[in-house]
């Protein structure tokens, strides 16, 4: 061809219409499996912490709790999976064995365990009852077992690790289908050891096998998602409150996240760059406690704050665990069940009617008729609108019949062909202008779901503008919702608790002294961490002494500040009333070597 002919053909196609790409777009690695897809469309689901903690007003219990302890007499797993069914909830994990080694199913293998309780008079398996009353109301069935055992006396031993496997293969063959299997990041530290009260040290990475943990699941229970700080199912999202980043990748760097991994808060957001799939699930009580504690009765998380963790979680491309404590009786408690259904309720009247069903969608540019933007607003996650692979920006304008009003957006990615959006943008149409909406967050990732909050806004119409993406957008749903009344986000008060005025006087770096001015009677001592980003000089163990004299102080109370690294909430301590002018508060032991001691605020009562 000459450059004659050649410039000729050029110019008539440039003028003819971009040839269309009826095949799928190609996968973008890292993808998700199957399970890993079905398991973020659950979205919500349920945490049950129960066990003598409960019973020893614990959090952390040291192994040591005596077997008669626990005697729950109105337990009722039936209660449970009610609650949380009619809560929207669409399965529940239970600790099966938590920190304290104590096994909630009649295991073979330890004699600390319920076959020993006065429950059912050692008839009673916990683990069985909760997995029949899920397949009795359709509840999907998980269970926690901690890697951490503080009661037995070989923990630390490669006796242990067999030990730990026996329990788990139990847990994996007696019970039916397991739609997730949880192992706690908190391995390590002081104990019972069946009598040694000592501190143990163990190698995160290595010690307990878990590709041996991998093998094991994949051979029982192959749909099950494995739950570790780094995966390999779903991660910790590196915050016991409940959120994950506005921007949360679906990816992390395989093999370099492990248990207690050192720069958990980048696990709010993954990895960018990561090459494993492996999303976040957020992990948050309902209390401020995970064990049931009867002076948490008024401390129950209300509705507004649990609306804000299902958008800060859910709508972060994250899925939503919420704990939910069973007291001592055996049952959730009235307050709890309320709340998680008016939260429920809430949630489902925000996100009820969505006005982009009724709008036309019009795309910039649209790959193929079968992936057209009337797929995203059918209903079927399965299919989506998509564009050519050398589409750049491409945008779509939700066209509203007339002036709408609209303070929630929802987006979805397909993705099981990889997670694609990287940053976008939101503006609507008022008269002949484009304005951009008003954000208290970035809009960069999307994933399975993203939700924008947003004050309310009339509009003719909406235009989501795609500014990058790792490949041709593959969007499976859109939905623009009203919600009269509703939030646009929430900020959460810090607990203020009343105290007696003292003065306080550092005492080296792990003592504080502090001065009441005069003596009075005094009951309990309240501790809020550090409350920067970073959590410095965190307490993990502590003793407190009162007397009227500095040279003669008498000690009051010792323990831990149990999982104060992930949870720095306010610590309680409640001791004998003691007649002192002068408390000292002294950390044993910090959770960072090193650390001096710090706080935000201290209350004494």
């Amino acid at each position: 061809m000459n450059i004659r002919n050649y410039l000729s053909t050029l110019a008539v196609a440039l003028t003819l219409p971009m040839q269309a790409q009826t095949e799928a777009p190609a996968p973008i690695a890292p993808l998700p499996s199957t399970h890993q897809v079905a398991w973020q469309q659950l979205e919500t689901y349920a945490f049950i912490h129960f066990g003598p903690n409960t019973f020893g007003d614990r959090e952390w219990g040291y192994g040591d709790a005596p077997l008669e302890s626990f005697n729950p007499t109105r337990l009722d797993c039936e209660q449970w999976a009610q609650t949380l069914k009619a809560a929207g909830m669409k399965a529940v994990i239970i600790t099966a064995k938590h920190h304290d080694g104590f096994c909630l199913w009649p295991t073979k293998y330890t004699d600390y365990s319920i076959r020993n309780t006065p429950y059912k008079e050692g008839k009673g398996d916990i683990v069985r009852e909760l997995a029949d009353a899920c397949r009795k109301y359709g509840l999907k069935f998980g269970v926690y077992l901690s890697p951490w055992d503080r009661h037995q006396a070989f923990y630390g031993t490669d006796l242990y690790r067999e030990y730990f496997y026996a329990q788990l293969e139990e847990l994996l063959t007696q019970y039916g289908d397991i739609f997730e299997i949880w192992f706690d990041g908190a391995n390590g530290g002081d104990g019972y050891y069946g009598g040694a009260r000592e501190t143990r040290t163990i190698d995160r990475r290595t010690y307990y096998d878990f590709p041996r943990a991998y093998r094991m699941l994949e051979k029982y229970q192959p749909q099950a998602i494995i739950f570790s700080d780094g995966g390999p199912g779903c991660r910790w999202v590196g915050n016991e409150n409940g959120y994950a980043g506005a921007t949360n990748w679906s990816f992390l760097w395989k093999d370099k996240v492990y248990p207690g991994y050192p720069n958990y808060r980048e696990l709010q957001y993954g990895h960018a760059d990561g090459d494993a799939w492996i999303p976040a699930e957020c992990d948050v009580s309902i209390r401020p406690g995970w064990f049931y504690h009867e002076r948490e009765d008024d401390k129950v998380k209300s509705v507004e704050h649990l609306v804000d963790l299902y958008y800060r979680s859910v709508g972060h491309n994250a899925t939503m665990l919420l704990n939910m404590p069973v007291n001592k009786e055996g049952r959730i408690h009235p307050i709890d069940s309320a709340r998680i259904i008016a939260f429920h309720n809430q949630i489902t009247s925000e996100l009820k009617h969505n006005l982009a069903q009724k709008a036309s969608i019009k795309a910039s540019q649209t790959r193929a008729k079968a992936f057209a933007p009337a797929m995203l607003t059918d209903g079927n996650y399965d299919t989506y609108w998509s564009v050519a692979d050398d589409c750049k920006e491409p945008s779509l304008t939700i066209n509203f019949r007339g002036k709408t009003s609209i303070n929630r957006l929802m987006l979805q990615e397909y993705i099981p062909l990889g997670q694609r959006v990287q940053q976008f943008v939101v503006t609507y149409k008022q008269g002949k202008e484009w304005l951009p909406i008003k954000l208290n967050e970035e809009t960069s990732t999307i994933g399975y779901k993203r939700l924008l909050r947003f004050k309310a806004i009339s509009t003719q119409a909406l235009r989501i503008t795609f500014k990058a993406s790792r490949g041709p957008v593959c969007i499976s749903e859109i939905g623009a919702y009203y919600a009269p009344n509703a939030q646009e986000s929430y900020v959460e008060k810090m607990e203020e608790v009343k105290s007696l005025p003292f003065t306080a006087t550092p005492q080296g770096d792990h003592e504080v002294c502090f001065d009441l001015g005069k003596a009075q009677q005094v009951k309990a001592f309240y501790y809020l961490p550090d409350q920067q980003p970073q959590h410095e000089g965190l307490v993990a163990n502590y003793e407190l002494y009162v007397g009227k004299e500095k040279g003669a102080l008498t000690r009051v109370a010792a323990g831990e500040f149990s999982n104060i690294r992930n949870h720095p909430i306010m610590q309680e301590v409640h001791f004998k009333p003691t007649e002192g002018r002068y408390i000292v508060l002294k950390a044993t032991r910090m959770v960072k070597d090193g650390e001096a001691l710090k706080y935000d605020k201290i209350a004494i009562q």
